[in-house]
């Protein structure tokens, strides 16, 4: 399995909607393997196949931080099937290190597609679990948690980047 360098902010692939995945092929689960010993390195909850430069629709999950087996979840074409409620939390992202801000999402999820077979599954989320599957299916999207500041916030964030941009730093 091969730790995969983690593409940051301003990388074209993370700003553009990812693929449907047409089959669960090896080559594909070789991917999820190789995404979850890159999330596990970079001691991530979650990680998406745009954030290591693969423009299609699977991420990977662990809310343990791989402490429990069972914690560990892949999607291979997720699908919201409903959102509910509204929680405030802060967040961070691989592809944007040394930034935290708070985001507004729903507090529950249900989230289908396939697992790392290519079997259905269908899962429940509320709390972290719900912000990371939401925070995932924005990265599929192309959207970073940083697009869904407003104002001062987003400008404070932007304007860092760009920062560490101009010193070779980003």
């Amino acid at each position: 399995d091969v730790i995969r360098p983690i593409l940051r902010y301003g990388a074209g692939v993370l700003h553009a909607p990812a693929e449907v995945v047409p089959a669960v092929t090896p080559d594909v689960q070789q991917l999820i393997d190789d995404m979850v010993q890159t999330m596990y390195a970079a001691t991530g909850i979650g990680l998406a196949a745009t954030q290591v430069g693969i423009p299609q629709r699977i991420f990977v999950v662990d809310v343990s931080g791989g402490r429990k087996a069972a914690d560990l979840l892949v999607f291979v074409n997720p699908e919201f099937v409903e959102r509910d409620g509204m929680q405030l939390e802060e967040e961070g992202c691989l592809s944007v290190p040394g930034f935290n801000a708070t985001v507004a999402r729903p507090s529950k999820v249900l989230l289908s597609g396939l697992d790392r077979d290519g079997q259905e599954q269908t899962i429940e989320a509320s709390g972290l679990l719900a912000r990371a599957f939401q925070h995932e299916m924005d990265h599929l999207d192309g959207t970073l948690f940083v697009d869904r500041l407003r104002g001062l916030q987003k400008d404070i964030v932007a304007r860092r980047i760009k920062k560490l941009s101009r010193a070779g730093k980003w």
